[in-house]
């Protein structure tokens, strides 16, 4: 039923940041031929997509060995309570973030994307649930997509729960802090952040709430805070009744991912996971495919 999926209904992308890709082996047809099984018996398939499926896209990831943001640099991601707590830490991050805004707002998907939201419109995907908050999902076109980290395109009040589209912040930023900041960044991190000179984070204005004056922070989860339970809930629901789960570019190594596995696995649902390198699920399933996956996918659908 869903194996003559036109290809001509996706565009390849013809740019690959490979430098964002650590070193794999060649696609196996047998392992192709797996995938494509695990597909296309699914009923309701879900797919938890990370990091890993945005590389090709230009975004790093932050574990991959010898590419990850870990590996290339000694950032570490910045913590929720230090963000709530501290004025000086808002600063940065947020004179980081506006720097970093026009590129990553600007990425564009891959053909992983592409692809998981022409399997979505044909079947058998039925949902999405990424990681990432990077959007790329939804530019893509998929619909059905639950955000389980947030997304950096909206921006929420840590007082009264405001939201504001990061778009309109960024213009009310360039109002508040109009020095020359052309130039400055290097190196995009997953969460749009930055690295830029100090004597312009020092200068910098950061966004406060219209309606109640409060600081403003990305309405994504920082390391240390919780996923909404309302998400927490979405997300059982939706592995609770699908039938099959694909896990696309994740380590799995942050347990809000992690946990999806188990419930996976408690109530029996069959499970394949593409990664290259190893994951924090390995040991528990059967099925795990160590491959690029917008190249084992794009065979899959040949």
């Amino acid at each position: 039923m869903y194996s003559s999926i036109n290809l001509n209904n996706i565009k390849y992308l013809s740019r690959v940041y490979s430098s964002f890709i650590p070193k794999h082996k060649p696609v196996e047809d047998k392992d192709v031929q797996l995938l494509k099984d695990f597909i296309f018996s699914s009923v309701n398939l879900v797919a938890l997509t990370g990091a890993g499926i945005s590389t090709e896209s230009g975004i790093p990831d932050y574990r991959s060995e010898g590419v990850g943001l870990y590996a290339r640099t000694n950032h570490k991601p910045i913590q929720y309570q230090e963000f709530i707590k501290h004025p000086h830490t808002r600063q940065r991050y947020w004179a980081r973030n506006f720097v970093g805004w026009e590129r990553f707002s600007s990425v564009q998907p891959n053909d992983t994307h592409k692809i998981l939201q022409h399997l979505e419109e044909e079947g058998p995907l039925s949902c999405v649930i990424t990681q990432n908050v990077d959007n790329l999902h939804q530019k893509a076109g998929s619909q059905n997509v639950i955000t389980l980290h947030g997304s950096a395109f909206t921006v929420i009040c840590t007082n009264c729960n405001t939201k504001v589209d990061r778009y309109k912040v960024q213009e009310e930023l360039k109002i508040d802090n109009p020095m020359a900041f052309e130039n400055i960044a290097t190196m995009i991190r997953p969460d749009g952040d930055v690295e830029i000179p100090l004597e312009f984070v020092e200068k910098f204005k950061t966004p406060k709430c219209k309606t109640c004056h409060y600081d403003l922070k990305p309405d994504i989860v920082f390391f240390g805070d919780n996923v909404p339970k309302a998400i927490v809930h979405q997300v059982e629901q939706t592995v609770h009744n699908c039938d099959s789960l694909l896990v696309l570019g994740s380590s799995l190594q942050v347990f809000s991912s992690y946990r999806i596995i188990l419930q996976a696995l408690d109530e029996c649902k069959n499970i394949c996971i593409v990664n290259i390198g190893p994951t924090r699920a390995d040991k528990l399933i059967d099925f795990k495919i160590s491959a690029k996956c917008s190249e084992i996918l794009a065979k899959v659908l040949l």
